[in-house]
């Protein structure tokens, strides 16, 4: 299908867009202060899945295991976690900080209003992943050895959703390279910060 082929409401996203650009700028190394003229990147989180699903424990990950990700510098981490594993939101790693509104989110449509306001999503194989490409927004996806069929085999992007890049376990159980790999893209793409061009 062409993409993006959902849209989300103009006002909602007009709103989150407003919200997202009010947070206050980070600091960057040798910068006394923000620099305004390189606005801060809002990368938004997910990191497990629903407990019911018979594969969960493959495809979920723990907040911790995302450390590495404070290292991409002016970025701003844009909680969109839900469920169960939402608690870890509250004691993030050091230096993952991360900016929570789920309270305002209640449906679908929420999310996608946030999501548009987006530079990037990073999330494991949930719908939100599904969501953020059918907006058409950049999404990477961190996958188990044994993912979801809908990602096929040995490759890093998809047919489905040409904004999605996806890192994969070299082997089962086999997390912390593809974190490792994920990071370092992240933190690449940070160092050019130029927003809502995260596309793979």
């Amino acid at each position: 299908a062409p993409i993006p082929y959902l849209a989300v409401d103009p006002t909602a996203a007009a709103g989150w867009a407003q919200r997202l650009a009010a947070l206050p700028g980070l600091a960057r190394p040798g910068l006394a202060r923000p620099d305004l003229t390189r606005p801060d990147l809002k990368v938004g989180l997910v990191w497990a899945g629903g407990k019911d699903r018979a594969y969960d424990e493959y495809r979920s990950l723990k907040l911790a295991q995302l450390a590495p990700f404070a290292a991409a510098r002016g970025v701003r981490f844009i909680n969109l976690q839900l469920g169960e594993s939402a608690d870890e939101a509250k004691t993030p790693p050091a230096g993952l900080e991360l900016i929570d509104w789920t309270g305002e989110i209640g449906d679908y449509a929420d999310t996608a209003a946030l999501v548009a306001g987006l530079d990037l999503v990073i999330t494991v194989c949930t719908s939100v992943a599904h969501l953020a490409g059918a907006l058409g927004r950049p999404v990477w996806i961190p996958l188990h050895y044994d993912s979801c069929w809908r990602w096929l085999l040995n490759r890093a992007d998809s047919p489905w959703y040409p904004t999605a890049r996806l890192f994969r376990q070299p082997a089962m159980d086999a997390w912390e390279p593809a974190i490792a790999d994920l990071a370092a893209a992240l933190r690449t793409f940070a160092s050019r910060n130029t927003p809502r061009e995260a596309t793979p």
